[in-house]
């Protein structure tokens, strides 16, 4: 009898390792796609009658992500234990920012949490949609750099050495273009501990700074102050605030704490005070277009909507057509901008093939000529 009680403690202890050894394993991140399949078939659970612990319960069985399935547990036990779905969901901001917070309390008290969840699945997507626009927009100007980087890395390393000797003895007649790039190839092979140190220690160095408050500042002034990329950050924290400010009005949230919810939207500490400001002028009794016209970075066209949206109370449809507008203005920014490049890129890649060939056949031709 004693053997099979340890036997079974045995048993136990080693399922509770293996349960143990899954967790840490599997993914532990809730992505914002994850987020989203949460809350869209909450609100389709939520639609077709369940009640919300039920809907969780549900859910908890149907997820397969641990990370996420612990937290609708947690959200679920809380809603067990009589408290509401939106200071459930605040005990878990790695998950669920304070504008879900506070869009599913406003929603708690007006009696439309279905509504609202399918507001916030929609808002999900259309960020998501902006996220993929800027990805593309980036992605092939990035390939071609890393691309020429890696190609001109590679002819340094491999092919300049290869013909070093042979430049040897017409090193007086040699071009400047294959001198510097000789002394740049023996830099690179003989230092290239050094090189990658320095590197390693500099982008470390830069991700403490861009993390500090001054480097966060700096980095978000630069986004506003730019040439060429200003009009596309300010357009990207408008789309963002806007709508939200939007979302946030139609279900009844009133203006001060509707601005307070899309504050945090933007990750930028100018359009924090920018936001900062509306919410005094407010309070101090100004409208809400008086902010506006004093902000230099805000588009005239933003100005002259809000303005009107307020005299005819409808700035909750304004505050989203606004939001929509620039979504597809910044698309079709995105799109010129990406058309612009590549030719300017393959330009650049153009040249410095150029400078390497040359840099290579020139000596090559001396070389011959010096034989003959």
């Amino acid at each position: 009898m004693a053997i099979e009680i340890e036997k079974a403690a045995s048993a136990k202890k080693t399922s509770a390792n293996i349960n143990i050894n899954i967790n840490l394993t599997g993914p532990t991140k809730v992505t914002a796609k994850d987020r989203m399949f949460f809350i869209e078939q909450l609100a389709l659970m939520i639609e077709t009658g369940s009640d919300l612990h039920t809907s969780l319960d549900i859910l908890q069985q149907q997820v397969k992500k641990p990370e996420l399935v612990r937290v609708i547990s947690d959200i679920r036990d809380k809603i067990g234990e009589g408290k509401t779905f939106s200071s459930a969901m605040a005990k878990h901001p790695e998950v669920f920012s304070g504008t879900y917070v506070s869009l599913i309390e406003a929603s708690e008290s007006g009696g439309y949490l279905q509504r609202i969840l399918e507001h916030l699945v929609e808002m999900e997507k259309q960020r998501d949609e902006l996220n993929t626009s800027l990805i593309s927009a980036v992605s092939y100007p990035a390939f071609l750099m890393v691309f020429s980087v890696a190609m001109v890395i590679f002819i340094l390393v491999v092919v300049f050495p290869k013909f070093a000797e042979m430049f040897v003895a017409i090193q007086d007649q040699l071009p400047s273009t294959t001198l510097f790039l000789m002394a740049a190839s023996h830099i690179i092979i003989d230092y290239w501990w050094a090189i990658l140190l320095g590197i390693s220690v500099l982008a470390m160095g830069c991700s403490v700074w861009l993390k500090s408050e001054s480097g966060n500042q700096v980095v978000a002034s630069f986004k506003l102050k730019a040439p060429g990329i200003k009009h596309i950050f300010i357009k990207i924290y408008l789309i963002q605030i806007m709508r939200v400010l939007g979302l946030s009005l139609k279900h009844g949230v009133n203006l001060v704490e509707a601005l307070g919810i899309s504050r945090d939207v933007a990750k930028n500490h100018i359009f924090h005070q920018f936001v900062d400001g509306l919410i005094d002028n407010i309070n101090d009794g100004k409208k809400l277009a008086f902010g506006f016209n004093e902000a230099v970075f805000i588009p005239p066209m933003v100005k002259q909507m809000i303005a009107t949206g307020e005299e005819t109370g409808n700035l909750a449809l304004v505050s989203t057509r606004i939001a929509d507008y620039f979504q597809k203005e910044l698309e079709k920014q995105l799109q010129l901008v990406t058309k612009a490049i590549e030719p300017i890129m393959l330009i650049v890649m153009g040249v410095i093939v150029g400078v390497l060939v040359s840099s290579l056949i020139l000596p090559i031709f001396k070389l011959s000529h010096a034989v003959h």
